[in-house]
């Protein structure tokens, strides 16, 4: 029986059990799985440890009603998780798993508390917005270059001068690694959406390249701060499991872009109002960006860098060996950016182009229809949640490397299956291509745990920028081959060389961070004081 108490805002459930003493004494048994309680009075337990903002578990013990040495208890369980808007999605899961002594399949590999479960939420909001602005061009470059009579050649260059916008994007990182994550964070998420909404506005096909360029770059940007945030307040066994949280996060928002599409088919301007429906988000960034604390590792190590103290020894040896120190520590961080930097510009010399032609070689190629695209793609991509579940606790679990080598491997080989077929091939190489791809979610991890606080932000920032050299560079030659052999094809078997070559770099010399804290892969950073365990203080 369940029931809840408005007021509080709580959620009540009731259990009746019927236990011999062996059972009531594990019901009186302080729990440690999903939530770490503490005994607070006879028979009653509260929280010491979770990702809830208040829990109580109460018994109420009598004998049997036939006398024997049975009892007859009532426990009584009351919480409200700390996941801010998701709080619907995750109701039923929770009914479900609260009354259980195990953690559920579902939950993170090391436990959350209140505060970090409230700021994975709270940046999974902005998280969806990003995803949406992040997919507006993609989805709609084919159908602008159709209003304005534009060929392949100038799609692939529009798509890379857009992603010029990485200058906008460092601008924003080097901020963030000054100023701080939160305030950046949310001044750039409202600033990428008021952008966007120009290319509703557009005359031709360089003037939505132009004012999309600017969109972009502060989406990209938010993208980076999102996941340096991430990693800054979540424990050492749940960063990537972030991570493919926050991914399928910006698959959602993505998916919502593919909602809109068919709007498209109503008239040959309509791609526009798929422009315009991100300006809807912007009360709630406001919202939560009021709700959403300052990172406790940029607080820490940034924000009151003004009084030097000295710094005490990480245990555990620098995951790179040697002197962790001076100029042995920026040669050890300028080693990972060009590693980080290099597999970046590898992967997406391919994943681009494989993702922004898209729509052009179903429409074009195959005939499809927006409406058509749009089932498509939403069939095709929505299984490669799996994966990206799937790799986020694999790579918290068994190791960033494996999964990821996997991902890059597996995934090309597929989308370059499907740029060859047709019918039913087409839609199965898709599905296997998105779901193993998705697998490369284990190496998002990577850029916000190899380098300290005060540079994590312009580090990724630069990683980034290589990233987009790649998939400028892709789009480009895919769009000229294109155009040259009247098929995607052969381009994308020129193009898939690039994650290939990315996969040996992750086997052969990425380093293993999976369950290493942040202090002990970058030694010039101060121990954080996680505060009380339960500090749901920043919860709205």
């Amino acid at each position: 029986m369940s029931t809840s108490t408005p007021r509080a805002r709580r959620t009540v459930q009731s259990i009746v059990h019927e236990v011999d003493d062996a059972g009531l004494a594990e019901l009186r048994t302080t729990r440690d799985d999903l939530v770490r309680e503490e005994e607070h009075g006879a028979d009653r337990f509260t929280l010491a440890h979770g990702p809830f903002i208040a829990w109580e578990r109460t018994l109420e013990v009598s004998p049997t009603d036939s006398g024997s040495r049975g009892h007859r208890v009532v426990e009584t369980i009351g919480y409200r998780a700390a996941v801010g808007p998701w709080r619907p999605l995750f109701a039923w899961p929770l009914r479900r798993a609260v009354p259980r002594r195990r953690t559920p399949w579902w939950a993170p590999p090391d436990r959350l508390d209140a505060r970090a479960t409230t700021v994975l939420s709270l940046l999974a909001c902005i998280q969806v917005i990003d995803g949406y602005l992040g997919t507006v061009i993609t989805q709609t470059i084919t159908f602008a270059s159709d209003e304005f009579e534009r060929s392949d050649t100038a799609q692939g260059v529009t798509l890379a001068v857009v992603r010029l916008g990485i200058v906008v994007a460092l601008a924003v990182v080097f901020l963030a690694d000054r100023r701080g994550r939160r305030p950046v964070l949310v001044a750039t998420a409202v600033t990428a959406v008021l952008a966007t909404g120009l290319g509703a506005a557009s005359t031709d096909l360089w003037f939505l390249g132009g004012s999309q360029l600017v969109a972009r770059g502060l989406t990209m940007g938010m993208g980076i701060l999102i996941g340096v945030f991430a990693a800054e307040e979540l424990p050492r066994g749940s960063r990537a499991y972030g991570v493919s949280v926050l991914a399928l996060c910006a698959a959602l928002g993505a998916g919502m872009a593919v909602w809109v599409l068919p709007v498209a088919d109503l008239d040959p301007r309509a791609w526009r109002a798929v422009y315009l429906v991100p300006l809807l988000a912007v009360p709630a960034l406001v919202v939560v960006g009021r709700r959403l604390p300052e990172s406790r590792r940029f607080t820490a190590n940034v924000a009151a860098s003004s009084t030097p103290t000295p710094k005490p020894t990480p245990s555990g040896p620098p995951a790179d060996g040697g002197d962790p120190s001076g100029a042995s520590r920026r040669r050890i961080e300028g080693r990972r950016l060009m590693l980080l930097a290099v597999a970046s510009f590898l992967l997406l010399v391919f994943a681009a182009p494989a993702s922004q032609f898209q729509n052009d070689f179903l429409k074009d190629h195959r005939g499809y229809t927006a409406a058509g695209i749009a089932l498509f793609t939403l069939a095709t991509s929505t299984p490669a949640g799996i994966g990206i579940f799937v790799a986020g606790r694999l790579a918290d679990t068994r190791g960033r490397r494996p999964v990821g080598a996997i991902g890059l491997l597996g995934g090309t080989a597929f989308m370059v299956l499907a740029y060859h077929s047709s019918g039913a091939a087409l839609w199965a190489s898709s599905v296997a291509g998105t779901v193993i791809g998705s697998l490369t979610v284990a190496l998002g991890v990577y850029g916000p745990e190899l380098f300290s606080t005060r540079n994590r932000a312009r580090a990724n920032g630069l990683i980034v920028t290589l990233g987009v050299a790649g998939s400028a560079t892709g789009l480009v030659v895919v769009g000229m081959l294109s155009d040259r052999f009247g098929s995607y094809g052969p381009a994308f078997l020129v193009v898939a060389v690039g994650p290939v070559l990315a996969a040996a770099l992750v086997l052969g010399w990425f380093p293993e961070t999976a369950r290493v804290e942040l202090e002990t892969l970058n030694p010039d950073d101060l121990p954080v004081d996680d505060g009380p365990p339960d500090d749901g203080s920043t919860v709205g």
